[in-house]
């Protein structure tokens, strides 16, 4: 019973986020077109600190190894616009390459 309800509570917390979201936010939004641009780079920013997060810590030290040099190599490609599949590889292969010589 307990299990049930708290999906429901879930359910009802997440699509009164979106409902506020439609109607709240959206309108102030479309008259703020630099924030528009602005908001709708923050889900990209979120996933990105999560890789990066995931890539260099490991519990509660820091670790530099050879996929940062792969996350690096990503980065630089992304930044000058290159496709998603050669970002991939790229990256991989950096890292793969590191690991093999180091």
């Amino acid at each position: 019973m307990m299990g049930t309800l708290a999906i429901v509570m879930l359910t009802i917390g997440a699509w009164g986020q979106r409902l506020v979201g439609a109607f709240l936010v959206g309108p102030f939004l479309t008259k703020r077109p630099l924030l528009a641009r602005a908001t709708g780079l923050i889900p990209a920013a979120v996933v990105m600190a999560v890789i990066v997060t995931l890539t260099v810590a490991d519990g509660k030290s820091l670790v530099i190894d050879e996929r940062l040099a792969g996350m690096a190599v990503a980065a630089v490609l992304v930044w000058r616009r290159a496709s998603f599949i050669v970002v991939v590889v790229a990256a991989a292969a950096t890292t793969a390459a590191l690991r093999s010589v180091l």
